[in-house]
């Protein structure tokens, strides 16, 4: 009788407590069970660590690991064991944004300049774990919706210029950018930058030129915004705007200040062409301003070569 008593009240418990257990890991509050996988890769003493509640536990111990697989360049291994310690830890920023840069960065440019692999498969190794560091990236952010670090790295990522061509449609790219930076910059939890970096993003996107301008016409309202590039961005979009009234060369000296300064400021902008940024009006600027100044052909910033990438075929 006693025996059928216990059967009977853990049936009648069971419901409540399956419900009271969803409830709890819905609002954050108790993990979900460890994967079958997850426990076949950290082994059974690591698994009953994990099972005891100490989990971000195990996954310090195997960010020790992946550090030395990536001192030995193992990078498969690397990315397999970032795959367990965030299995381990979802909401640790920290292992999703390292993850990451082991693969985007670190990978990457072992593929590219390293690997002694042909130059065909050194370009589709480099590329591949370029996009495998961004798709791990973007994971973290499903599963940490919002997260301002994340995002202001997934915007880093997409707009650094060694990685343009492994993305292939610039305007996708740029736009994605832009929006993981609003979102991190929404979140007040990062720097004032990231909402200038917002700006460099859309201006990057013809269609969005337009939500650009004003985003800019917003942050230059402030003056701690006003940096060489914020203004050499704000300088082209006000020209793509209103191209027939605006002087390219009285303009620039009205932001800048004095001809010297608009010459140094826009001729590094001009050397930066492999970013992208909107350059409407620059090169006009440029040339009446090498006029008012004097300088010599020789000497023009139209004879100097642009800023090489770091990571190049």
């Amino acid at each position: 009788m006693v025996l059928v008593a216990l059967l009977v009240a853990g049936a009648l418990r069971m419901p409540i407590e399956v419900a009271l257990t969803g409830e709890l890991r819905a609002a954050g509050l108790l993990p979900a069970p460890l994967a079958i996988s997850t426990r076949d890769k950290i082994g059974q003493t690591s698994s009953a660590v994990a099972l005891g509640g100490l989990r971000t536990l195990v996954a310090t111990f195997l960010d020790l690991r992946a550090f030395t697989f990536f001192t030995e360049c193992r990078w498969d291994d690397v990315a397999d064991t970032f795959d367990t310690m965030v299995d381990l830890a979802p909401h640790t920023a920290y292992y999703w944004e390292t993850g990451a840069w082991h693969q985007a960065f670190n990978a990457a440019s072992y593929y590219l300049n390293d690997s002694g692999l042909p130059p065909l498969r050194r370009t589709a190794a480099w590329r591949a774990s370029v996009l495998r560091g961004r798709e791990f990236l973007e994971r973290g952010i499903r599963n940490n919706p919002g997260a301002p670090k994340l995002n202001a790295y997934l915007g880093f990522l997409l707009t650094d210029r060694n990685k343009f061509r492994a993305f292939r449609d610039d305007d996708a790219t740029f736009s994605a950018a832009a929006d993981a930076y609003r979102i991190a910059a929404d979140s007040g939890a990062v720097l004032p930058y990231v909402r200038r970096f917002q700006l460099y993003a859309l201006a990057r996107v013809p269609s969005r030129n337009a939500e650009a301008l004003a985003l800019a016409r917003t942050l230059y309202q402030s003056p701690s915004n006003r940096t060489p590039t914020m203004q050499c961005v704000c300088f082209a979009l006000e020209v793509h705007a209103n191209p027939s009234p605006i002087d390219p060369k009285t303009f620039a000296v009205s932001i800048f200040g004095s001809a010297e300064n608009a010459y140094g400021s826009l001729s590094n902008y001009w050397l930066r062409a492999r970013e992208r940024l909107p350059v409407h009006g620059v090169a006009s600027a440029l040339k009446a301003l090498e006029a008012q100044l004097g300088i010599p052909e020789h000497r023009s910033i139209f004879l100097k070569q642009p800023v090489q990438d770091t990571e190049d075929e």
